[in-house]
């Protein structure tokens, strides 16, 4: 395929009126429960070693490093999911498939809140648990391609990317309702009491959020441009241009995700491990952190309706390699004010909103409805296996073995770079013309 325009939906694909925003909330709500978990895990990164990888006489730095193991595992799954649920989405629906990846999310998180520990089953607590991470992996993978469908197919004219937008507002929302959690069963219960039981408490309230986030979905219609696809002529399978496509959405995206879980997820264990900071100063630093990120979605989504995808994208991947280094240095130095540092953290969240703004629409707009599902998904998914997954492994070990605590920055300010050759280049169209979602 090439990376012009798709065709028009043609006026029977358009929306009615409250279907838009039907699809924008059951579309949100699975990625805030996705991310709610994903950024739990993370920042109980250490507490769930202990808990499951850390058996008696382990050392502290290999169980947090084999959590980040099974962290990544999860997140190599999700291709897999993308490219298993996308084929089925793109065929049968996105509303059925969106309804099995809820039910599969839910049920693995919330069975992570009830599983016994390395004291109680020995062995085989961190099979168990590895085993759910899979699970989650494959239905994360296959929750991104279907909701920012759902969500861009169903956008009113010209509002596509902020539309898309709500995708990345509620992981944000996820990320923030996670660090909540957290910060909140760590500021009433003790230590111990965190550690032996409050840990399990986040995991369990999934189970409500997922029944709604259901209910959503079962009333949600099939967006206008899918049924609109059903009447046409069958398309010819995906070849090579979907899978350059691919790749190149992929590379548009590797700083996105790599900056937003090094700044967002990782920041804690890293200032606890590296830094020497309280659990509860890790935890105030990343809220901060997503607070910045979380303000910065919506205007950049909205912004990229006005301007394009990659003009908006393309400054915040230049800024996370302008001031990554900088950030970081700041939060390392121990005479500097807690008010300055608190900014930084604020600033590194906001900087990674401008390329998570636009980003779900950008990816949306490179394939055609046909394998849109399986496009979009499998790059979202490629993209967050290497370089989301890989984040707190690539770090804590790569600290570990060379003491060097920038080694954060200059991740993120790598794969940025990266971003943005692959923003400057490839798609064949002006930056302001973004072809039809249909």
């Amino acid at each position: 395929m090439s990376a012009g325009p798709a065709p028009g939906p043609g006026p029977r694909a358009a929306a009615r009126p409250g279907h838009s925003r039907r699809a924008l909330l059951a579309g949100s709500v699975g990625n805030f429960i996705e991310w709610y978990e994903f950024g739990v895990y993370g920042y109980f990164a250490t507490v769930v070693a202990a808990r499951f990888f850390t058996p008696e006489g382990g050392g502290e730095a290999e169980g947090l490093v084999k959590t980040y193991a099974s962290f990544a595992l999860a997140f190599f799954f999700r291709p897999v999911g993308a490219a298993l649920f996308g084929r089925l989405g793109d065929r049968i629906g996105r509303r059925p498939v969106l309804i099995l990846v809820i039910v599969l999310m839910t049920g693995a998180t919330t069975l992570i809140g009830v599983l016994p520990t390395y004291d109680a089953v020995g062995a085989l607590a961190p099979w168990l648990l590895t085993l759910l991470r899979v699970v989650q992996g494959l239905s994360a993978g296959g929750e991104f391609g279907g909701a920012v469908s759902v969500m861009t197919e169903s956008a009113p004219p010209g509002r596509r990317g902020l539309y898309g937008a709500w995708q990345s507002f509620t992981v944000a929302l996820g990320l923030l309702g996670g660090a909540g959690a957290a910060a909140l069963l760590a500021t009433v219960l003790s230590e111990g009491q965190l550690a032996e039981w409050g840990w399990r408490v986040p995991f369990l309230l999934t189970l409500p959020l997922g029944l709604g986030a259901l209910w959503l979905r079962l009333r949600l219609d099939e967006t206008p441009s899918f049924r609109a696809e059903r009447e046409r002529p069958a398309a010819r399978p995906p070849g090579r241009g979907t899978a350059r496509a691919i790749a190149l959405g992929a590379a548009r995206i590797m700083g996105w995700s790599a900056a937003g879980y090094t700044f967002l997820v990782v920041l804690p264990s890293y200032l606890q491990s590296s830094l020497d900071a309280t659990f509860r100063q890790a935890l105030v630093a990343t809220v901060l952190a997503n607070l910045g990120f979380a303000l910065a979605i919506l205007p950049a989504g909205l912004l990229s309706d006005r301007v394009g995808r990659r003009p908006v994208m393309l400054a915040g991947a230049c800024l996370v390699v302008v001031l990554a280094l900088p950030l970081l240095d700041l939060l390392q130095d121990p005479g500097a004010a807690t008010a300055a540092k608190g900014a930084a953290v604020f600033a590194a969240g906001a900087v990674v909103g401008l390329m998570a703004g636009p980003g779900p629409a950008m990816l949306a707009e490179m394939f055609p409805t046909n394998v849109r599902y399986t496009g979009l998904g499998l790059s979202y998914a490629l993209s967050n296996a290497v370089f989301s997954g890989c984040a707190g492994l690539i770090v804590t070990e790569t600290v570990e073995r060379t003491g060097n605590v920038d080694v954060p920055a200059y991740y993120a300010a790598a794969t940025c770079a990266v971003s943005a050759l692959a923003l400057l280049g490839g798609g064949g169209r002006r930056d302001r013309e973004e072809p039809s979602c249909g």
